[in-house]
């Protein structure tokens, strides 16, 4: 029996013509914002800026996070929901141990102090992330991904019970060691904190980045990633590697957990889990698994944040701010299921 060509095109035409309207669903959409974006832009350009430099701050602390997660996914394909409270844990360790040493003052022994507590909160956070790695969720490789998922979300909760009884049920205030006041361009205001920030987490990123691509244990992880049985047989141990991999995001989450507390001035238990979403949510925006796609991803939704709080026109406001984040992720996956960056790969058996 045969089938004719009219049959089999029409299909094919069906698939085009879907493809077609997704493209130019998405065009409308983008155009759409980029119009209110432009119409803000010419409303009151200052305003524009100071939002954008407000969200950038918050993007690059979300992009330590989310690296975290798209990590650990890129090997095992876990996602590591204890990694929002241990971002926390490293929030308190920095704010009780600088508090300690009676580091509480802008000058060169603070800032000193501040380079010591960045080391410390890395190692805090990267020893607790392989304890994890190894107690609980490395007997779990090979069990039905559900478990190891399960017990994610129960490392989560342990963390947090952790944290409340560390730092209390209420929000604790801070001082901070990073220079005060700020600088003006073109009448927008730029804290000094909020370059420090930044140049700090580039600095982790960039590093981060480097050992990834360019030494041995980045090839290790790579190659682990793709294969474990392969690597296996190639002579690369891949429990070191993968706990190297834990130890890795637990050390950026600690960074971000003292760039948090620092610039924000508060810690609170439960931090972890509403920007340990945001961070995940990142990691999905940007294509999780890929290292370019998670900072990608936490930049553009702190920018999407702080336009949206700041800018006078057509945003909603902060009350609104989950709501349009959420509302943008959603679209993204519409029309492009794997993240901005991400890749369609077949599923590993």
């Amino acid at each position: 029996m045969t089938t004719s060509a009219p049959a089999i095109r029409a299909p094919q035409a069906a698939v085009r013509a879907r493809a077609i309207v997704s493209r130019a669903a998405a065009t409308a959409i983008l155009a759409l914002l980029a119009l209110v974006l432009l119409l803000n832009f010419v409303h009151s350009p200052t305003q524009f800026f100071q939002s954008a430099v407000i969200g950038l701050g918050n993007g690059v602390l979300y992009a330590l996070i989310a690296l975290g997660y798209t990590l650990v996914y890129g090997i095992i394909e876990l996602i590591n929901f204890a990694h929002g409270d241990l971002f926390m844990l490293g929030s308190l360790f920095s704010a009780f141990t600088l508090s300690g040493l009676g580091l509480v003052t802008s000058n060169v022994k603070g800032w000193l102090g501040f380079a010591l507590i960045l080391l410390g909160a890395m190692i805090f956070c990267a020893t607790i992330n392989v304890t994890i790695e190894f107690l609980a969720y490395r007997r779990l490789r090979r069990a039905p991904k559900l478990a190891p998922l399960i017990t994610a979300v129960g490392m989560s909760f342990i963390l947090q019970f952790v944290g409340q009884q560390w730092n209390g049920s209420t929000p604790r205030q801070w001082p901070s060691v990073l220079p005060a006041g700020h600088f003006t361009i073109g009448g927008v205001h730029v804290d000094h904190d909020l370059v420090v920030v930044i140049l700090v987490t580039a600095g982790l990123l960039a590093l981060m980045s480097w050992i990834v691509t360019h030494t041995r244990a980045g090839k290790a992880m790579r190659a682990t990633a793709q294969d474990q049985d392969a690597a296996r047989l190639m002579g690369i141990n891949v429990n070191r590697t993968i706990s190297f991999t834990f130890a890795m995001g637990g050390a950026l989450a600690g960074a971000a957990g003292l760039m948090y507390q620092q610039s924000i001035g508060t810690t609170r238990y439960d931090a972890g889990f509403q920007l340990g979403l945001i961070a995940f949510t990142a990691a999905v925006l940007g294509g999780i698994g890929n290292l370019t796609g998670a900072v990608l991803g936490g930049v553009l939704i702190g920018l999407i944040q702080g336009l949206n709080d700041g800018l006078p026109l057509f945003f909603p406001g902060q009350a609104w701010s989950q709501s349009v984040v959420f509302t943008i992720l959603i679209l993204v996956m519409v029309f492009k299921p794997t993240g901005l960056l991400g890749q369609t790969v077949g599923e590993k058996v």
